[in-house]
């Protein structure tokens, strides 16, 4: 099968398109014929060598694959797999890269079964491989700071997959949201659910601040702005930081005033199917909006990440293995 991987770390140029043995399936398992996965800034980190240590430690042969979720149809279902899904479903699927079969980046790709919902009914394969990861982390954020309805919740980069994410599914658990937006994106970020919009950008906690002069009660911080949100959280307040330490670089947080600081780590919901299959159930319901940047042929795979890493994307990017 086709796939696009990584024989040395670098730059975007390192990304190749090789031939690999197609992946059996197993048991307990399932094996999607990939159509769609999605371009995460996880994905640079492989690709330069950041999770070697990671890689090495796993059971995992080179050359190595990014890629964290993917869609397409069922191809083939091992023994004793627990799942209602058939043959010829179209699905999605939440995917570690450093796990047995590797990252999301191949024509086929082998996981357990509790990695695989069905698609969102009426979206395309690029749509849907927009929502396991960064529909995950945005509900991974909001369980680990269990706010009750009519609670406030700032959300930084609220134009972002995740940050748009996190706006909708705030606002489906009753939440009142502030978030941040470029003048550009405005209309984007309040189409989202946002009931108030404050400028992006440098002392974004000082300016939700005076919009909720007593202070919030918690900030999810996906734009990494680091100590800039602490003003913005009332005293007791909780802060949601997505990311690894080694994508946030330089945005520290210290823990002041009794505010909790909580690192979300979307792997602890690879296997949560429920929390994805509700995520399917809120895409149908048009609560979730699935945005697709745009898409590239997966031989174009370095162009995708050039321009992920320029920065301004608003959505997803998308390879396609057609």
């Amino acid at each position: 099968m086709k796939a696009v991987a990584v024989t040395e770390y670098g730059g975007p140029d390192v990304l190749e398109l090789v031939d690999v043995p197609r992946p059996s399936t197993g048991p307990g398992r399932i094996r999607i014929r990939v159509h769609a996965t999605t371009v995460n800034p996880g994905d640079t980190l492989l690709r330069a060598g950041d999770l070697d240590e990671l890689l090495r430690a796993a059971p995992l042969v080179p050359p190595y694959r990014p890629g964290m979720e993917a869609a397409g149809i069922v191809d083939e279902i091992g023994p004793g797999a627990r799942t209602d899904l058939r043959v010829g479903d179209r699905v999605m699927a939440v995917v570690m890269p450093i796990d047995a079969t590797g990252g999301a980046y191949a024509e086929y790709l082998v996981v357990e079964a509790d990695q695989v919902a069905l698609a969102p009914a009426g979206a395309t394969h690029a749509e849907a491989a927009t929502l396991p990861m960064n529909g995950l982390t945005a509900r991974r954020a909001l369980d680990m700071l269990h706010l009750r309805p009519g609670e406030t919740v700032a959300v930084t980069g609220a134009a972002g997959s995740v940050g748009g994410y996190a706006v909708q599914l705030a606002k489906a658990d009753g939440l009142r949201v502030i978030a941040d937006a470029a003048a550009a994106d405005e209309t984007l970020v309040a189409t989202l659910g946002a009931d108030q919009i404050v400028a992006r950008g440098p002392d974004v906690g000082q300016r939700i601040r005076q919009w909720w002069p007593e202070g919030v009660a918690a900030v999810i911080d996906a734009a990494l702005q680091g100590d800039d949100v602490v003003p913005a959280v009332r005293d007791g307040g909780q802060i949601a930081v997505v990311r690894g330490k080694a994508e946030r670089g330089n945005a520290p947080l210290r823990e002041a005033r009794d505010i909790t600081v909580r690192e979300v780590w979307v792997p602890d919901y690879t296997h949560a199917h429920d929390k994805l299959d509700e995520l399917r159930s809120q895409a149908e319901q048009g609560k979730l909006t699935l945005r697709v940047a745009r898409t590239y042929a997966a031989a174009e795979a370095a162009a995708a990440h050039r321009a992920l890493e320029a920065g301004g994307i608003r959505g997803r990017l998308v390879l396609l293995f057609d």
